[in-house]
């Protein structure tokens, strides 16, 4: 397995000011673009989130000679991408998450212009006149020019989901990363985000009933895997999960007013996912994201935390570059338009 790059604590060889003085090795810059300066902490850019858009965002500043530090909550990069079992809408010939992952993650290790710091969660991101900061949860507070946020989203509970209720004793697991239950003959399956198109993908030997309940808001989603055979889609109003016994486990109510109740080997959630920024100064908008035009100075967004349309690994990827490449030119004085 790749290496990754190794986790930096307080008071480490690469704590603040590890980096070399002056500017990075990048590739030259022309005589219209000043290299850019930096600050105590020896970086030029922030980067909050380890998974793919903040992973990208760290190399495309490396490549034009800019020092990063990436802060991420979880003990290794690409956590999430490491759930997800196949892909298939990657380049680069990566077939599976964790493959992808430790690709990535290689790929940082290589560049000596990033430090990275795991196990770390930024609780608050401001934007000052000169510069941004990120205070972290072991009480440091880390300066940089710019912070690119890719913190992406979180999943969502049953609680938030109107149309479903859950029965105190009813037996649910996360679809992310699940395995189907040997010899199952029926999965419910409650909600129709894009993961269960991933499952679907990962199990192509699953031979079993998939039965997706599903609400108005997912009718979209359901379309990417409405042609798989083993799919049935449920439209409901309201569903009702059961606890285990003789019975169904779930009743539902159908959007054309049918009412019926449905048997199952196993239920999974798959209801979706909440954006994650950290507290401050980043602009929401009226679903949580935080869309890049509307970030303050010296605040750039990437990833999935931008919008609900544009979650994908590739879109995430050119994300955290792009913005990366604006950090820098904001310090270099190259209007972007």
């Amino acid at each position: 397995m790749a290496a990754e790059p190794e986790p930096v604590r307080p008071g480490g060889p690469a704590a603040e000011g590890a980096f070399p003085s002056g500017p990075g090795p990048g590739p030259a810059r022309g005589p219209e673009v000043p290299a850019p300066g930096g600050t105590p902490e020896g970086v030029e850019l922030i980067v909050v989130g380890g998974g793919p858009a903040g992973c990208a965002a760290a190399l495309m500043a490396a490549s034009v000679g800019l020092r990063s530090v990436v802060v991420e909550e979880a003990g290794r990069l690409c956590g999430k991408l490491r759930g997800i079992p196949a892909v298939d809408n990657v380049a680069g010939g990566h077939r599976g998450g964790p493959e992808l992952a430790d690709a990535i993650a290689a790929d940082l290790a290589r560049t000596p212009l990033c430090r990275v710091e795991l196990g770390v969660r930024a609780v608050r991101v401001r934007a000052h006149g000169d510069r941004a900061s990120v205070t972290l949860d072991d009480g440091r507070r880390l300066h940089a020019p710019y912070a690119v946020v890719a913190t992406g989203t979180g999943p969502l509970g049953p609680r938030v989901a109107g149309w479903l209720t859950v029965r105190p004793g009813a037996r649910t697991a996360g679809l992310w990363g699940a395995e189907p239950p040997p010899r199952a003959r029926t999965l419910l399956v409650l909600g129709a985000d894009r993961p269960l198109g991933t499952f679907l993908r990962a199990h192509p030997g699953l031979d079993a009933r998939v039965l997706v309940a599903h609400p108005p808001e997912d009718d979209y989603k359901a379309d990417e895997v409405r042609d798989d055979p083993r799919v049935e889609l449920l439209p409901v109003a309201g569903l009702t999960l059961l606890p285990p016994g003789s019975g169904p486990v779930a009743r539902w109510t159908a959007r054309d007013g049918r009412s019926g109740a449905s048997e199952a080997d196993a239920v999974l959630l798959n209801l979706g996912s909440a954006p994650a920024p950290p507290p401050g100064d980043l602009v929401r908008d009226s679903a949580g994201y935080c869309p890049p035009r509307s970030q303050p100075p010296r605040l750039f967004t990437a990833g999935d935390l931008r919008s609900a349309r544009f979650q994908r690994i590739m879109a995430a990827t050119g994300s955290g570059g792009e913005a990366a490449l604006r950090a820098y030119y904001e310090l270099s004085g190259v209007p972007t338009g």
